[in-house]
This record gives structure tokens, C-alpha cells and sequence, in this order.
């Protein structure tokens, strides 16, 4: 397996731009870098360092789904510009969650208006060489509004939009803390994933038996948790990776996988984004390089 392993960059890392990020990134050996915005200037950064372009942060995604017709319309030609803009420098993988302006919009009225408004911007990125993946983070409580998150959406969708062009970042640390089989998911939907973030969830026992799936009524006791989980580095965590890469590789998926930090042990200065990078990419070259 010779699989390229990046990052999302991190608050504190990037507060220095995006020249010390890549060439702090390419100095720890990683092989790509997620980036908010490809430009000109971080095509050229970016090259200079010796790193590559792993995703693209999409533009606009909570106006596609707004109930507003005109917000939508223009949102979509938006959407489509960037795109265009984007594969013009060289990106290939567009990053986007799925979550509505309103987060109390039900999701099966989402997914109608999704159904009504991704087709056009899918065939635009099957033009543009584009490959659309979407997050399963399932938003923000109480209402959890995103669409895309679970296996019974993944195949309305799928069903909806055949194209590859139109697939998941594949992320187990959220389905680890939905109760949902990530390698179940992985092998049923491996031919669409079009990212993979390297991000992992401890399922916290004491605090299940406190508040058990709901959400902790006074407060999480740990960042990046909402009570019985806890989102941690690769290795610290439910997910065995080992079994993952396996798979990954048998369903010829060739992208990389990016650690998305999200950890409070390694949070809030910029020596401890880069600890929790390190140790992440340490843990995931044991089974991706």
C-alpha cells in the first residue's frame, strides 16, 4: 500500500498562512494538503513546498439547499463558477457538507430540494473533471440537520444521481458515533468515496451510561463531544484502521487520506496541532504506507 497521507489545516497552523502550513506539512512528510480555497497563489505555495492538493473547500453549499428560489439559483451559478475556477488549477476532489440554511428544515424536505438542484451542478463538475465528496458529519444539535450522513440517505442519493462524479469523503469517526458500521458502509459504498479524512471517535462508556445517545443534558465533559463520544486522532479511537486501509485498497480507491484534528488533547496552541498531526500520521502510516 502506498496510499498519500495530508491534512486539513488546523486553527492555530493556519493562522500563519498558508506558505508556513504547506511547508511546515511537507517538512513532517505529508504528501497533500485540504485547502479552503485554491488560488493562483496556494497552487504556487503549494508547488514550491512539494506538497499536493488533496481537497477543495466548496462554496455556497447551505444557500444550494435554501427554500429560497432566487438564494438558490444564484448560489447554484456560484457553485458552478468556483468549480470551473478550481479545475482550472489543477483541483480535482470538491469538499462540502450538506447542511441547510435552516437547521430546522426536516430532511426529507432538504433531500427534495437537493434532488432538485445537484443534478445540474453534478453534470457541470462531470465537465469540469470535478469529484464532489460530501461530509457525514450530521451537523449541529438539536435538530442535526445535514443530509448525507447515513447509509439510507447515501443510496436515495445514489439512486437519485449515479455519477461518480458525486460521492463521499469518507469519514468512520462519524459513524462510529451514530452507532452505524463504518466497514459495513465502507464496502457497500466504497466505489463512491472521493475522500478520505483520518479522523477517529472514542465511544466514552461512563458518559453512555449517564446520558446514553442523547446528547449530555449539563455539558460535555471533553471537547469535540457532545456526552458519550468523543472525536480523537487515528489510534485513540474505535476505528481499526488496519481494516480500513484493506479495504480501501481492494475497492482501488487511490485518493488520500487527510487527518482532519479535531482532538482536545492536541488543541489550542499550535505545538499541539502539530503533535496531534504527527502522532495521527504516524498511526496511519502503519497501515496506509
Amino acid at each position: 500500500m502506498n496510499f498519500k497521507l495530508g491534512m486539513r489545516i488546523p486553527p492555530k497552523i493556519g493562522s500563519e498562512g498558508i506558505e508556513k502550513a504547506a511547508q511546515w506539512a511537507a517538512g513532517v512528510k505529508l504528501d497533500v494538503l485540504d485547502v479552503p480555497k485554491l488560488t493562483p497563489e496556494v497552487k504556487r505555495i503549494c508547488e514550491t513546498a512539494g506538497i499536493g492538493i488533496g481537497s477543495v473547500d466548496a462554496v455556497q453549499t447551505g444557500q444550494l439547499l435554501s427554500k429560497d428560489d432566487s438564494r438558490r439559483a444564484a448560489a447554484l451559478e456560484a457553485a458552478k463558477k468556483h468549480m470551473t475556477e478550481t479545475a482550472s488549477l489543477g483541483g480535482k476532489v470538491l469538499f462540502m457538507c450538506l447542511v441547510p440554511e435552516d437547521h430546522s428544515v426536516p430532511r426529507r424536505e432538504t433531500f427534495a430540494i437537493w434532488k432538485d438542484t445537484f443534478p445540474e451542478l453534478v453534470r457541470h463538475a462531470e465537465r469540469e473533471g470535478i469529484y464532489i465528496a460530501i461530509e457525514g458529519w450530521p451537523g449541529p444539535e438539536p435538530h442535526y440537520p445535514t443530509i448525507g450522513c447515513t447509509p439510507e440517505m447515501w443510496r436515495a442519493m445514489f439512486e437519485a444521481i449515479p455519477s461518480k462524479h458525486f460521492g463521499l469523503n469518507y469519514d468512520p469517526s462519524h459513524l462510529v458515533r451514530l452507532g452505524i458500521d463504518y466497514l459495513r458502509a465502507l464496502t457497500e459504498f466504497g466505489e463512491r468515496i472521493n475522500h478520505c479524512h483520518g479522523k477517529d471517535t472514542e465511544i466514552l462508556h461512563d458518559e453512555l451510561y449517564e446520558c446514553g445517545v442523547l446528547s449530555a443534558t449539563f455539558g460535555a465533559k471533553y471537547g469535540f463531544s457532545e456526552g458519550s463520544w468523543r472525536y480523537t486522532i487515528p489510534g485513540h479511537g474505535q476505528v481499526k484502521w488496519d481494516q480500513v486501509a484493506v479495504r480501501l485498497e481492494r475497492m482501488g480507491y487511490r485518493g488520500a487520506v487527510s487527518i482532519e484534528l479535531e482532538d482536545h488533547r492536541y488543541w489550542g496552541s499550535i505545538e499541539a496541532e502539530r503533535q496531534g498531526v504527527v502522532k495521527a500520521a504516524e498511526h496511519l502510516a502503519l497501515y496506509f504506507k
